[in-house]
């Protein structure tokens, strides 16, 4: 039997510009630029460049557009004389989502126009102070100084680098064509971690060429000749070896050789005695073997500048500048470029109100150019709103952690949760989880990340909360400053902690150990 009820439901959805402010928020400065350029591509109103205008316009033009900025509400707010901080207005519900706001209007569909209708209105669109050239704020470079990239590395891969050196070796083809193969196998470490019979296979499928897996073992050889040193090994202890062997062979050498070749498995436990007992070595010895195994690369693929694991840049979205004890946040001058609605679609307005004859073709045109202006002008507000949130999320930040943007020590970082921060600005938890994940401050004791920032409190013994990133440093110095023969295990440095007055249990100081990269008391034993 089929029943018709009635319902009441109350659901809250995202606008189309909300969602567009939301990802421009998450994003780093590096891939904003990507994404700026990205919309200047679908969207044809969108250009890049300053909001000069001519001097010789006409005066008619002014007076209309005097008369249209008379009604329009926006018209202040497209002024060059407008600003960002007097511009900006709170996006309530991308703020906070807890409840319902008002969301910037959405463009209106094209519509079939009748015979009878034969007018647009276009007075918001006939003013050529559109939107306002987009400028960062603070002083920044010039124009062609921002336009600048970084140096690009124009060096070649590894990959490049093997086969230019794999030509001069003057191989047969066949040799070569097995070379090539090889050095397709190496990873980004460095390494050929595939079976060689494997490798045989491709050869055989992709090359039509039969070969054995000694004859791929001898090309082997050739191609672990080559740079950088251990390069095309199977595993650790053959890489080690392939760099022992290029160093000058004398009794340091040989016993690093012995220790890599038979004794692997006791020097990655650091069972320092057995390998001393086994070899018969002196104390002296045994620590100028060691000593130079740990020289080595384990990781030959990521050296030096044709490595897959080349410097990579981390480009910061603030900069914090302290003028003796006065500190000043800007922005990243590369955040945007200057942005504005095109003047060419201003004019195709001005040239549609005064045409004589209005036929249907051409307010289907101006119709989708308004559309277009709609969108450039949320995208640029979009901007705007982002370079806002930015400034406000980073000035409390800023606030709350003063002491440690003065003075650079890790013991004055206060306990700070995305809450603190969310109640101060005023705006919701997942705006400002989305402004610290990828975002990156430059001070004059480096590059933080955001989340550098955020720690919870450990209560002490005088009943204050201190920032876990002071624990973590406090520890970090214990470890440093420990005897590297007997190293202090976890439940020392607990007692130790404990003794400096912060309550902390022994896991937790495993956990924040792991998260420091330190390894356990055994593996941090020396010689």
């Amino acid at each position: 039997m089929q029943r018709l009820d009635l319902k009441q439901l109350l659901s809250q959805k995202l606008s189309p510009q909300q969602i567009q402010f939301i990802k421009l928020l998450q994003i780093p400065t590096a891939e904003l630029e990507t994404r700026i350029k990205e919309e200047m591509e679908v969207n044809p109103a969108l250009e890049e460049g300053d909001n000069d205008e001519p001097e010789d316009q006409d005066s008619g033009d002014d007076d209309d557009r005097d008369e249209a900025d008379a009604d329009d509400p926006d018209a202040e707010f497209d002024s060059d004389n407008s600003t960002l901080d007097e511009d900006f207005e709170e996006p309530a519900n991308v703020d906070d989502y807890n409840g319902p706001a008002e969301a910037p209007p959405e463009p209106e569909p094209a519509k079939e126009e009748g015979p009878d209708n034969t007018d647009l209105d276009l007075s918001d669109y006939l003013n050529d102070d559109e939107i306002a050239g987009y400028k960062m704020q603070g002083d920044g470079p010039g124009e062609e100084e921002e336009r600048e990239m970084p140096l690009a590395d124009t060096s070649g891969s590894l990959l490049d680098s093997l086969l230019d050196q794999l030509h001069f070796t003057q191989l047969g083809e066949r040799e070569e064509a097995i070379g090539q193969q090889l050095i397709g196998s190496i990873d980004g470490d460095g390494y050929i971690r595939r079976d060689l019979a494997a490798i045989a296979n491709d050869l055989a499928f992709s090359q039509n060429l039969e070969v054995a897996v000694p004859e791929i073992e001898a090309v082997l050889r050739v191609v672990q000749g080559f740079d950088p040193a251990g390069i095309a090994a199977r595993d650790l202890p053959e890489c080690l070896l392939l760099q022992l062997e290029r160093r000058p062979q004398d009794a340091t050498t040989a016993h690093a050789e012995q220790i890599i070749g038979t004794l692997f498995d006791e020097f990655s436990k650091k069972h320092y005695a057995r390998i001393q007992q086994k070899l018969d070595l002196e104390d002296g010895e045994l620590k100028e073997a060691v000593g130079l195994v740990l020289k080595l690369n384990p990781k030959p693929g990521g050296s030096g500048p044709t490595g897959p694991g080349k410097t990579q840049y981390l480009m910061p979205d603030f900069i914090l500048a302290n003028d003796n004890g006065e500190l000043s946040l800007t922005l990243n001058a590369r955040n945007a470029p200057e942005l504005r609605v095109s003047p060419a679609y201003t004019e195709m307005f001005r040239t549609y109100d005064k045409a004589a004859k209005k036929d249907q073709k051409m307010k289907e045109a101006v119709s989708f150019v308004k559309q277009k202006l709609d969108s450039a002008k949320w995208f640029i507000d979009a901007i705007r709103q982002r370079q806002n949130t930015l400034l406000r999320t980073m000035n409390a930040i800023v606030g709350l952690q003063r002491d440690f943007f003065i003075e650079g020590d890790e013991t004055k970082l206060h306990p700070m949760i995305l809450k603190d921060i969310a109640l101060q600005i005023g705006m919701d938890i997942s705006t400002v989880s989305r402004v610290a994940n990828s975002k990156s401050v430059q001070t004059e004791f480096g590059i933080y990340p955001l989340k550098y920032f955020f720690s919870e409190g450990i209560a002490t013994d005088s009943g204050e909360d201190v920032s876990s990133r002071e624990v973590k440093s406090i520890l970090k110095d214990l470890i440093g400053k420990e005897n590297k023969s007997h190293p202090l295990a976890d439940d020392k440095l607990e007692k130790m902690l404990n003794a400096r007055g912060y309550n902390i249990a022994r896991r937790t100081v495993a956990k924040y150990r792991e998260q420091l990269n330190i390894p356990v008391a055994r593996l941090r034993k020396e010689l």
